[in-house]
């Protein structure tokens, strides 16, 4: 397993809402559902839009640019089943959300 990087702060990340981060050369998003954490890769593989400034309905981030939508959870695609962004394994430490990278 490799170092756990904190890409945001839990008071970062209103609920029902996302942040872009970006660390170590990454674009992140990361968003609140209910108070539980999940980060996904920022870019939306439709046109490149950025997902952690999209709406947030329930676990769905819909992308701002052309609305492609994406499950925050797994970060596979609704419009196109067959391709996904990548989801990252979280870990709360205190108030710091992290991800291995």
């Amino acid at each position: 397993m490799g170092e756990l990087i904190v890409v945001a702060k839990t008071e970062d990340v209103s609920p029902g809402s996302g942040i872009v981060a970006e660390v170590d050369d990454k674009n992140l998003a990361v968003f609140n559902v209910d108070g539980n954490y999940f980060v996904i890769d920022n870019t939306c593989i439709h046109r490149g839009g950025p997902l952690g400034e999209g709406d947030l309905e329930g676990d769905v981030v819909t992308c701002p640019w052309h609305g492609w939508e994406y499950n925050v959870r797994t970060g596979a695609c609704a419009n196109n089943p067959d391709v996904c962004v990548k989801a990252y394994a979280v870990t709360l430490d205190g108030s710091d959300i992290k991800v291995e990278l």
